[in-house]
């Protein structure tokens, strides 16, 4: 019954999605729309607003209309003037290819930092219309007198305000949770615009378009001189169908790729060649809706820490709400290759950063033992990122299970099945949704 709902579901979101630029009277010159621009924090990137882009233009935003601007947040402090001057030229781009006067901005976390001081300068104030804080930055006014929604994590400290601005805490959410989520939609949308959203969905497309950028990690720079191969894969298995890929696109300097078309409930990888290099393999759960957020990240810095070897598999799992293992039945399941990897110390929760949105399994020491009791070096203090010791062999070759409970909720368990690829030449990467379809 349940999955006779979730079809039934499906197919209803789908003919509802095909109507609902009509419904709006998007296209008709009959909804005037002020462009958004999302600025990201540490560690970050516009992949942080990939869920909310789809949900904005699940309500009849055109994908013109939205927009992030990206940096290097470990550079913050040295390059700021440069951010800013970035964010001058890119909402000047904005209001010319629109018409309009003035945009909407978001920051979340290290990008409330780069808004407030941004806002500061009234100049600038001026070209912002309305102003969304994602669980960042507090001030004693809102930041350039422009009007403001401070949105604060549930689960992060109590109290926390901009004044004179309006606040939302959305409870028992955490901090990247927050910038991501459905009832954080429900907040901005109904800020920006006045009104309730049509929908809080993402609503799905038969024939989606997706496009992104290849990045270095943490820099946000294009890969420049990389290859990425786009495959069809079998669903149980992860293997690939066919000889050739379906896409092959060079990547330049910006990083950027696509679009190119996808089959709603389809499987797919993305693979980033690079001579010299170790092949990355991005594995995604079916896309549901057109996606321009797409981001393939390459942490080379990484590199050497993530043990290589023929005999067992490299996994990374990623999903922009944080994992949490130390809150009791709300804890969250990863299952990979039959073992939950989930567990208190690895998963802790708490300050930000020590929350985790990305995991890293592989065979430390190459011994053939798995140990979840701890976290290698250096992953431990490394913010949003956590690992443990987990050996998947990479002989006979087979399907690696990679199971999701989200929050200990059963009905919304998923599976993505992915190969278990020699860590020697490759590094195979999980792509989960941040939101449940």
């Amino acid at each position: 019954m349940r999955t006779q709902r979730r079809a039934f579901g499906a197919l209803s979101a789908l003919v509802l999605g095909a109507a609902l630029p009509l419904l709006l009277g998007v296209g008709r010159g009959h909804v005037e729309l002020v462009p958004i621009v999302f600025v990201h924090g540490g560690s970050g990137s516009g992949a942080q607003f990939e869920s909310q882009a789809m949900r904005f233009t699940s309500n009849g935003y055109p994908q013109s209309h939205l927009r992030v601007l990206e940096y290097d947040s470990s550079a913050i402090d040295a390059i700021l003037p440069e951010v800013h001057a970035r964010l001058d030229a890119l909402i000047a781009e904005l209001k010319a290819q629109t018409g309009a006067a003035r945009i909407d901005l978001m920051g979340h976390s290290l990008g409330t930092r780069v808004s407030h001081a941004y806002l500061a300068d009234p100049a600038r104030a001026a070209n912002v219309a309305r102003y969304v804080n994602i669980d960042g930055a507090q001030a004693d006014a809102p930041p350039g007198g422009v009007p403001t929604l401070a949105l604060w994590a549930g689960t992060g400290a109590p109290g926390r305000q901009i004044a004179g601005a309006t606040n939302v805490v959305i409870e028992n959410q955490s901090h990247v949770e927050v910038a991501t989520s459905e009832e954080s939609f429900l907040e901005m949308y109904r800020f920006l615009r006045g009104r309730a959203p049509f929908t809080t969905r993402i609503l799905p497309q038969i024939l989606p378009r997706i496009s992104g950028r290849v990045t270095r990690f943490p820099q946000n720079e294009g890969f420049e001189g990389a290859t990425l191969e786009v495959w069809r894969v079998k669903g149980r298995s992860g293997e690939r169908i066919g000889r050739r890929p379906r896409h092959v696109f060079e990547i330049g300097p910006d990083g950027g790729f696509g679009p190119f078309r996808v089959v709603h409930g389809l499987h797919y990888e993305l693979t980033v060649r690079q001579p010299g290099e170790v092949d990355v393999h991005y594995f995604y759960e079916p896309f549901v809706r057109s996606d321009h957020l797409v981001r393939i990240q390459v942490a080379e810095a990484l590199g050497p820490f993530i043990e290589g070897g023929p005999n067992h598999t490299a996994l990374t799992v990623i999903r922009y709400k944080e994992f949490w293992g130390d809150r009791g039945g709300e804890n969250d399941v990863l299952e990979i290759d039959g073992t939950d990897v989930v567990n208190p110390t690895v998963f802790a929760t708490g300050s930000v950063g020590a929350s985790s949105v990305a995991y890293f399994g592989f065979d430390v020491g190459s011994d053939g033992k798995s140990d979840l009791g701890a976290v290698p070096f250096p992953f431990g203090p490394l913010s949003f990122l956590t690992a443990s010791d987990l050996y998947v062999p990479a002989s006979p070759r087979r399907s690696v299970r990679v199971h999701v409970v989200p929050r200990g909720r059963l009905d919304e368990a998923r599976t993505v099945n992915v190969p278990n690829l020699p860590s020697s030449a490759s590094r195979v990467v999980v792509q989960l949704h941040d939101f449940e379809p």
